[in-house]
């Protein structure tokens, strides 16, 4: 089974505070050019995305710097509707095998159930220190959330520190509730961009 784990992409897509938003204007039409056509003009952490280092790094890899196997990876989903706890996600690590490297942890926050409404942007629930150090010394190296963001707050230490260990990240998910504590491949698929970042097609498979 598929589960898509994308919000769709439309003009009235809600975007983290600040960003741009989605603009999709016609620039042909069947009648009288024969072809539709559309142009599309968004920010390339609108919607549901991936982000790599040198989204918060100085000096970091982009996207066109990674092959697309690190965007295919066994996943295991973490619901943390009641709040990040380390131990828990640790032991969804090991459901993945003996090895987390070049694998993937989603977080399941229930957030995506709010996500055209205002507090969708105010969770604060964020990933504690000892979280996000069990995801670094794991070797994990993909990591989704259904939230808008994995920070609340400048100076975005969350993001440094996964970045900063070469874990691509993934935003504003969806549809993650059906996959709370299982296991499964998890297809993170980012438009092939010259950017620090990039909208991305998401998708899970589950046996």
């Amino acid at each position: 089974m598929i589960y898509d784990l994308t919000h769709e992409i439309n003009p009235e897509l809600p975007v983290y505070p600040g960003d741009p938003h989605v603009q999709i204007a016609q620039a042909a039409s069947l009648n009288p050019d024969g072809y539709a056509d559309r142009l599309l003009t968004m920010g390339t952490h609108n919607g549901t995305h991936m982000d790599a280092p040198a989204h918060m790094l100085a000096g970091g890899k982009e996207l066109k710097e990674y092959s697309a196997d690190r965007f295919v990876a066994e996943a295991v989903c973490v619901d943390v509707r009641d709040g990040f706890e380390a131990a828990q996600v640790s032991e969804a690590i090991t459901m993945l095998g003996e090895t987390a490297v070049n694998k993937a942890v989603v977080f399941c926050t229930g957030a995506s159930d709010h996500f055209t409404e205002q507090r969708y942007w105010d969770d604060d629930r964020v990933l504690d220190d000892a979280t996000t150090q069990v995801l670094i010394e794991s070797g994990i190296r993909l990591v989704g959330i259904d939230k808008g963001s994995f920070d609340n707050d400048e100076p975005f230490p969350v993001h440094k520190a996964l970045l900063g260990a070469d874990i691509l990240l993934v935003e504003n998910l969806t549809n993650l509730a059906p996959l709370a504590g299982k296991t499964f491949r998890l297809y993170a698929l980012p438009l092939k961009l010259e950017a620090d970042g990039a909208p991305a097609r998401v998708l899970a498979e589950k046996p």
